[in-house]
């Protein structure tokens, strides 16, 4: 009967045991449970946050790609846009700008600016303009017509006249053919001193010194301005009428009755 009663107590406590047991490992799992969702939620909440500051990223560079403008890259302009500018460049400039800086400032290729150009300069050939475009080897310049010359003097200070004399022109010719040039290679083809004639050039722009020649002394060369092509009507070297042998020795012998009078 004893041995009954301790075994029943022994069922009990290990009944109790049990439950307990189970109890524990009930509230383990809901526990770990908890945690994996409180993990879970962490996680969610780091990637929300995560593409959160990847969209604001995005933003932020889009803002600026729109903010940034190019400064070496113009706005490209209508031929009508590009028109009014250059002519308003030309206008402000006063002298001769590159064709290529034109097309720069327009955002156009160096074939379109041209095409504008000589739209231009067609335009301004009409009786009823008194300006003109002319056009050099790589530059163009707003000009007055030299019809109007007798009106603008009456309003403006008189410019500086050029007179070039016999002598002056055998030099500047002799310039402009064989250019670069020095000082030795013109006296060396007139015979003469040039000094006086070379200084006259320089005077009037319409010769410049272009650098030295790698010889003993140094010597400076000399070439045309763009002055001489204004002057003399044309566009480049190119268009100059080629120079006879029979002319240069006419230079010589004036050159020659030059030295005879001053002799005499």
């Amino acid at each position: 009967m004893e041995i009954n009663e301790n075994v029943n107590e022994n069922q009990e406590v290990n009944e109790a045991d049990g439950k307990i047991a189970a109890t524990e490992e009930a509230k383990m799992a809901e526990v770990r449970e908890a945690a994996n969702q409180e993990a879970e939620a962490a996680n969610e909440e780091t990637e929300a946050a995560s593409q959160e500051a990847e969209a604001a990223n995005e933003e932020t560079e889009a803002e600026s790609e729109e903010a940034e403008v190019p400064e070496d890259k113009p706005k490209v302009l209508s031929d009508k846009e590009a028109e009014a500018v250059i002519e308003a460049i030309l206008f402000t400039m006063g002298d001769t700008v590159e064709i290529s800086k034109l097309a720069d400032v327009t955002g156009l290729d160096l074939r379109t600016t041209k095409k504008i150009l000589k739209k231009m300069e067609e335009r301004y050939q009409a009786d009823d303009r008194g300006i003109m475009l002319t056009q050099f080897e790589s530059a163009v310049q707003l000009c007055t017509k030299p019809e109007t010359y007798e009106y603008l003097i009456k309003i403006a200070k008189n410019p500086k006249k050029i007179v070039l004399t016999d002598t002056v022109i055998e030099t500047l010719s002799i310039i402009a053919y064989k250019q670069p040039v020095t000082r030795l290679d013109v006296e060396n083809i007139r015979g003469v001193n040039c000094d006086h004639a070379i200084n006259k050039l320089l005077e009037f722009d319409l010769i410049t010194e272009l650098g030295r020649l790698d010889a003993p002394g140094r010597p400076i060369l000399f070439g045309t301005t763009e002055q001489f092509l204004r002057c003399f009507g044309v566009k480049s070297l190119e268009e100059l009428p080629e120079l006879s042998t029979m002319q240069m020795e006419e230079f010589k012998a004036q050159a020659e009755a030059e030295v005879k009078i001053r002799l005499d």
